[in-house]
């Protein structure tokens, strides 16, 4: 009896848990992704799970230099409706208010 009250306890504590990720203010708002790997996507945030699993659309993938793949090249292509699987997302942000700075950690080489 006390294996089967171990289990139940086990069960409604897994329903309970939550996502400590709240994407539910970015539904229906311009949403950007970065993934691993470098690539890059703006689109409108249609839906997601607990596993990060996103929904976007009208989605513009935002090109990578060739000789760079950690630079944007500035060339876009669009997507459409895309799913994007939440072991490959890095950062899901709002798009309003992005902006790209220089890596503060990756300096000039000065000789000291």
């Amino acid at each position: 009896l006390q294996s089967f009250c171990g289990r139940k306890k086990f069960r409604i504590a897994m329903a309970e848990k939550k996502s400590i990720l709240d994407l539910a203010k970015f539904l229906g708002k311009e949403v950007r992704v970065k993934f691993n790997g470098g690539r890059e996507v703006k689109g409108t945030l249609r839906g997601y799970d607990s596993l990060t699993n996103v929904v976007l659309e009208d989605t513009t993938e935002f090109l990578r230099d060739e000789e760079d793949a950690y630079k944007l090249s500035g060339s876009t292509r669009q997507l459409g409706i895309v799913v994007c699987r939440g072991t490959a997302v890095m950062l899901v942000g709002p798009d309003q208010g992005y902006e790209e700075i220089d890596n503060p950690f990756g300096g000039d080489d000065e000789e000291q």
